[in-house]
């Protein structure tokens, strides 16, 4: 198979291309993240009900970021095993349904969400705020598309080890947004409507950047010329097998966030939403070095499957959760030590003042929650590199949906500790469910190991 400087990277060294790929991702995801904080830092100024408006409606928003994401984890993972498999034209071929696939999911999650947005909005308890979400809400569900495809697409720049393409755009997105946050809620007067624009028309340009690549200039190792397609359903099957498990555990923490914001609107009301919604974009930034690292092991361990180097699966998974949980150590203690500084940027505005105190408080708990994430993202992407997304998902779900939820529920209302005792059980559960992710993915790389060592 025909290789260049990215390829060669990818079926290397693992080490060597999770240091490479993962810098680039972590930038990346930043960057992401930094939208919905800056979303937040402008909507802040506008009052506690535009920002509760918005922490009730970014669970439904990262579904959307979580079928792009997801759906980028399955055409990376099936992509990666061809290139390690040296089947370059299947690898394209791959890259094309890939595509094809993200236009067909955009409508139809575009669709589902216009429909049904109000009466969910309603049943996660956002009445009091509704008309401020329901303005925010339909302008983003509106543009599924533009959120959704640049990730997709990504996934295939990703498993070609072609980083820049797959960053450089989410770069542009973000410096987008902003510039156009103050412009659209402050200085034109559109308040948080004006936030979901800039929001959406950051990625909607990045999109339009790939697509150039891809159709115009066509310097992508991976070709996308239709003439050359064959339409598989099988290949839609294997990018779905891993996508959609990877889909739904991003789903699965929309609905933990939904039913978090449902517990603390119980014990404290909209004013605790408003915290958790400040702080846990925080802490979600503080999860991106170990997330970022997972999701370069995806091409990593792809490619390590895909040539039957299973001792390069393993060197992987391990390699990740020891970089991920070094830099997760560092961001935890950060966090904890300038926990009342960072706060400072919610609540700059007399209408949020309030919120910086408690907004502290909680980074200073829930920052703990970090040390965790590596064993967990590590464990769950390394699964999805090679196929397996389903396992992938079962643990996320049952970590994050069984042991979060309910030992959040038991010390939050069984115990009565309020939402101090919220917090403690999301710290407990994710704690307990991570390590059983990653001893589950250590134990399958054993399996691979001995079943091919007892074959030859």
């Amino acid at each position: 198979m025909e290789k260049n400087e990215n390829i060669e990277m990818i079926t290397g060294d693992p080490k060597k291309a999770i240091n490479k790929l993962s810098l680039p991702i972590i930038a990346s995801m930043f960057l992401i993240f930094a939208n919905s904080i800056i979303d937040s830092i402008w909507v802040a100024g506008l009052g506690a009900g535009p920002l509760a408006a918005l922490g009730y409606t970014t669970p439904l928003f990262m579904i959307i970021v979580g079928f792009g994401n997801g759906l980028g984890a399955g055409g990376n993972s099936v992509i990666s095993r061809f290139i390690g498999a040296e089947d370059k034209s299947s690898a394209n071929n791959a890259a094309i349904h890939n595509l094809i696939l993200s236009v067909i999911v955009s409508i139809v999650i575009a669709i589902i969400f216009v429909i049904t947005m109000e009466p969910m909005l309603k049943l996660m308890g956002a009445s009091s705020v509704i008309n401020y979400a329901m303005d925010y809400g339909f302008i983003i569900f509106s543009c599924t598309f533009a959120l959704l495809m640049p990730p997709i697409v990504g996934g295939a720049f990703r498993a070609e080890g072609d980083i820049k393409r797959a960053t450089i755009p989410i770069a542009v997105a973000a410096v987008i947004n902003m510039i156009l946050d103050p412009i659209l809620i402050y200085t034109l007067g559109m308040g948080i409507k004006g936030a979901a624009i800039a929001t959406v028309l950051g990625p909607l340009i990045s999109l339009f950047l790939m697509l150039y690549w891809i159709f115009v200039k066509k310097d992508t190792y991976l070709s996308y010329n239709f003439k050359d397609f064959h339409n598989d359903f099988k290949m839609y099957k294997d990018i779905l097998v891993v996508g959609i498990p990877a889909s739904l555990e991003q789903l699965v923490l929309s609905v933990l966030t939904i039913f978090v914001n449902y517990m603390l609107t119980i014990v404290s009301g909209p004013t605790s939403v408003a915290v958790y919604t400040a702080g846990w974009r925080i802490v979600n930034i503080g999860m991106l070095p170990a997330i970022g690292i997972g999701t370069a092991a995806i091409s990593v361990a792809g490619v390590a499957y895909g040539a039957r180097k299973y001792e390069n699966l393993r060197v992987t998974a391990r390699y990740a959760v020891k970089v991920a949980l070094i830099a997760s150590v560092i961001v935890c203690i950060i966090l904890y030590v300038f926990a009342n500084q960072i706060a400072i940027i919610f609540s700059y505005s007399q209408s949020s003042a309030d919120l910086a105190p408690l907004i502290a408080s909680f980074l200073q708990i829930m920052c703990f929650f970090i040390l965790y994430v590596p064993f967990g993202a590590s464990a769950g992407n390394v699964f999805q590199g090679v196929g397996k997304g389903t396992i992938s998902f079962v643990l996320t779900a049952f970590r994050e949906f069984i042991l979060v939820l309910i030992f959040a529920y038991l010390l939050g209302f069984t115990f009565h500790m309020g939402e101090f005792g919220i917090y403690c059980g999301m710290l407990l559960g994710g704690g307990i469910g991570s390590l059983i992710c990653y001893a589950c993915i250590e134990l399958y790389i054993n399996k691979l190991i001995r079943g091919r060592d007892n074959a030859l």
